[in-house]
């Protein structure tokens, strides 16, 4: 029987104590940058025999360089543990956080190419690129698309099936070694049902990657397909509009995402049928958007609007169409996308809530925006409403517009975790990570890390959307 893992295996004797004193110094650099910071100034500099005047730093600003250096130091140490876990051999050596990291290799090495070639030729990629001239939005996207490659590549990253259990690891502590299997180890322990808590907080992010920012995109193209014409027209279509949009937004997100997912509301269709409207939406989207552009050269247009119609249409009926509930409208031979019952219907519920708020966002920016001499100028052109609200609006609300999204996706996470949480939509034995949260919180006081690790996986990504969303805010500023 092999012995429990270590944190930080081999390396620990090392480095942990290293990490420990640059830890406390960090803290004491920081208390006494708050001290010196509420103190009176010195002199700003001194005078040399010459008559001139050399800068000279404070102390609180001396306290906030060694801080910044401080931790840059610890990032250091924190980067060995990882590295020495990708080189050093036997998880014994590598320890839990070195044997996570050997697991993430293919996160790391995307990670790496993505920032490499990102960098070289981020000045030939518009405000994606200057996401690259903010620290805090690098740290925000570099967390983010942590989670997109481990969803992508959590294959090759988990060690157990998310859903298997396995006798006499229930409730295990991180780097329990798995019985009768040599070599292999819960890292971060095993839950109630003896199933493995990192394999599951890995195949959790592909639950929540799948759903949160494509039903982010729909909400925001129902939202501008809507906001636009509202904003620019106004008059008796705004008011109708606007009110339909409070009137949604008027009940708790909470009860309204209760009563979408409720086995009664489910049986009788309504969600299907709520998406049936929602999902028209991207399609008028890309007509109106294609007819707006290419007005003057009517075949090319109508080509394509006609390729939007029938590959549109065909998506549309395939993601919608499921057999054995009302809308069963395809054929097994035609129905090409397999969507299960309950995370269609979590979708549309997260489409349904967050599409009226995109589209009071819309609607102020076109009220603020169609005032402007540049919009002026495209009507005296002679353009159409659609080209002006799709085509000199829309691009030059682009900057809120990105913010709002990438925020928006934090705020549908936690929307998705909150349902796992309470039970709602999504199979009680899903991994994710509301769902596993809401499984450990009944051993929270005995064995706390199977509702630990999903939090921490959720709170990371969230902070990496809102980090992300401050770095694109002041690069738009600046643009």
């Amino acid at each position: 029987m092999n012995d429990f893992l270590t944190w930080t295996g081999v390396t620990g004797p090392v480095l942990n104590p290293i990490l420990g004193v640059l830890t406390v110094l960090l803290i004491l650099a920081w208390l006494a940058q708050l001290v010196l910071s509420v103190l009176p100034a010195g002199a700003a500099g001194a005078v040399l025999r010459d008559g001139t005047l050399a800068a000279r730093r404070s102390p609180a600003e001396l306290a906030a360089l060694a801080a910044r250096y401080l931790l840059l130091a610890i990032v250091a140490v924190i980067l060995a543990y990882l590295v020495l876990g990708l080189v050093l051999p036997g998880l014994p050596a590598k320890g839990i956080i070195g044997g996570m990291s050997a697991r993430f290799w293919p996160v790391w090495l995307a990670l790496a190419v993505t920032f490499a070639l990102s960098i070289t030729y981020k000045r030939h990629l518009g405000l994606y690129g200057k996401l690259y001239d903010s620290p805090i939005g690098m740290v925000g996207f570099g967390m983010v698309m942590f989670w997109v490659f481990t969803a992508i590549f959590a294959p090759l990253i988990m060690t157990h099936d998310p859903l298997s259990q396995i006798s006499g690891m229930k409730n295990v502590l991180p780097g329990a070694p798995v019985p009768g299997d040599g070599g292999a180890y819960y890292l971060l322990g095993g839950d109630n049902l003896a199933r493995d808590v990192f394999s599951r907080m890995v195949a959790g992010s592909t639950v929540v990657i799948q759903i949160a920012p494509l039903a982010t995109l729909f909400a925001f193209m129902v939202g501008i397909t809507l906001g636009l014409p509202a904003g620019y027209y106004g008059g008796a279509l705004d008011t109708v509009l606007s009110f339909a949009a409070n009137l949604i937004l008027a009940f708790p997100v909470i009860l309204l995402f209760y009563l979408l997912v409720t086995p009664e509301i489910v049986s009788s269709g309504l969600p299907q049928y709520i998406g049936m409207l929602l999902f028209l939406f991207p399609l008028i989207f890309l007509a109106v958007m294609i007819n707006s552009r290419l007005y003057v050269k009517p075949r090319l247009r109508s080509g394509l609007i006609a390729a939007v119609a029938v590959i549109g249409g065909w998506l549309y009926l395939s993601l919608l169409s499921s057999p054995g509930t009302p809308v069963d409208i395809l054929p097994p031979a035609l129905d090409l996308i397999e969507v299960p019952g309950n995370i269609l219907i979590v979708f549309v519920s997260v489409v349904f809530v967050n599409a009226p708020t995109v589209f009071r966002i819309i609607r102020g920016l076109v009220l603020d925006i169609k005032s402007r001499d540049y919009v002026a100028a495209s009507q005296t052109r002679g353009e159409g409403p659609w080209y002006i609200m799709l085509w000199e609006i829309l691009p030059n609300a682009r900057g809120p517009l990105i913010v709002d999204f990438c925020l928006r996706i934090g705020y549908t996470t936690i929307l998705l975790g909150t349902l796992g949480f309470f039970g709602l939509g999504l199979s009680p034995e899903s991994p994710d990570w509301g769902s596993t949260i809401n499984a450990g919180r009944r051993f929270l006081s005995i064995y706390p890390h199977a509702a630990i690790v999903p939090a921490l996986a959720l709170m990371s990504l969230v902070l990496g959307l809102n980090l992300m969303a401050d770095g694109l805010r002041e690069e738009s500023l600046r643009d």
